[in-house]
């Protein structure tokens, strides 16, 4: 079997083979890297480390970063209302995305977007720019009643996203362990 470090660097270990000197029947992809990945930065404490993630993998296959954040517009205002008030935020968002990256000797687009869904628009601005990969943060949420919550967006993330998705979940709290 090949290891997930293996296929992401494009170093291929020999091929594993069965009892009688056959290969086995399970393959693995042997992908390299990704080209184009879609990071979706959401302001919490993820993106941090999903930024890291990217850039470390995409420094070396010399691949894309696009960092999108998606301002969600309730249907109760026009699509193209003004964000003025939340455009600070986002581009601080963006910015920082950005600033990781760069530390990182790694390039990253930042991408401002508005929506009415989140998880509809990360899937458009991927099958758009024709990404392999999409990245998704998961804060760790419990609902009342103490469920872990995962929320609208991933589910839908993965269930119409035309590439690959990674989803990061963050860290336990430590109170919860």
């Amino acid at each position: 079997m090949v290891s997930w470090a293996a296929r992401m660097t494009g170093t291929l270990a020999p091929a594993r083979t069965g009892s009688r000197g056959s290969p086995l029947a399970v393959s693995e992809p042997q992908t390299t890297a990704f080209r184009r990945a879609i990071l979706a930065l959401a302001g919490g404490p993820c993106d941090d480390h999903i930024v890291r993630l990217a850039a470390d993998l995409a420094r070396a296959a010399r691949s894309e970063l696009v960092g999108v954040h998606v301002v969600e517009v309730g249907w109760s205002l026009p699509l193209d209302a003004d964000i003025a008030a939340r455009s600070e935020a986002a581009q601080h968002i963006l910015d920082r995305a950005e600033t990781t990256a760069e530390e990182l000797k790694a390039a990253l687009e930042p991408v401002l977007l508005q929506a009415r869904e989140v998880g509809a628009a990360l899937v458009d601005e991927a099958t758009e720019r024709d990404a392999d990969l999409l990245i998704v943060g998961l804060p760790y949420r419990k609902r009342f009643g103490g469920d872990f919550a995962i929320g609208r967006t991933v589910p839908y993330v993965l269930k119409h996203a035309p590439c690959e998705v990674w989803v990061i979940r963050e860290p336990m709290p430590e109170e919860m362990r």
